[in-house]
């Protein structure tokens, strides 16, 4: 009788711990997730960003009210610009560059830029191995969207995988958000400006 109710007492001594221990943790999970998530790193604006398989270099960030580049706008459109030395970090030519920029806080016509070399232009262009070429990253905008006069710019890396999961092939895969740049955005005026990007005198706009 006496060892029945001792092994009754030992069991609800027991639960009663398990219990005021499952409360502690699930108190500071609470704890924890109440936290303010950490968001991605601040990139220094005039610093080299290893970003995978690239090695970027931001230049200038401006808007543009006339073709930037070649790059047609509709009327009534005007366009944000990033300017970006890019390097290609791997062993073979690669155009998989088009997420790897992405302005925060404003309105886009069209999430995905369309990107040009700065020197011809050519759209699209694949990037040779360790070749840098200065790229621009043109976002169609609403002519009356605003656009602050600095502009954070996410940063998007991926990871190499010598055998990914569910292909089992070599590549880049993982895509996360590395961190983010700011920029000045200069309002670059429509006039001297023409299609190429150039003033009207032949000679490179000196730029914002």
């Amino acid at each position: 009788m006496f060892k029945t109710a001792r092994s009754k007492v030992q069991t609800w001594i027991t639960a009663g711990a398990g219990t005021i221990a499952a409360l502690f943790v699930a108190g500071l999970m609470g704890a924890f997730g109440a936290l303010p998530a950490h968001g991605p790193p601040q990139l220094p604006p005039d610093a080299v960003i290893e970003a995978g398989r690239w090695r970027l270099q931001p230049v200038r960030a401006y808007v543009g009210h006339a073709r930037v580049h070649g790059v047609p706008l509709k009327p009534g459109q005007k366009a944000l610009v990033l300017e970006v030395d890019m390097t290609n970090r791997t062993a073979q030519s690669d155009k998989g560059y088009f997420n790897v920029f992405a302005p925060d806080g404003v309105i886009l016509s069209d999430p995905v830029p369309m990107i040009v070399l700065t020197r011809d232009p050519t759209m699209t262009p694949e990037l040779h191995p360790g070749m840098t070429e200065r790229m621009a990253y043109v976002w169609p905008l609403a002519g009356d969207a605003a656009v602050p006069a600095s502009l954070a710019f996410g940063v998007t890396a991926e990871i190499f995988k010598p055998r990914d999961n569910l292909y089992g092939t070599p590549g880049w895969y993982n895509p996360y958000r590395l961190g983010t740049v700011t920029l000045p955005v200069a309002d670059l005026p429509t006039a001297g400006q023409s299609q190429s990007g150039q003033s009207q005198s032949g000679q490179p706009e000196s730029g914002p």
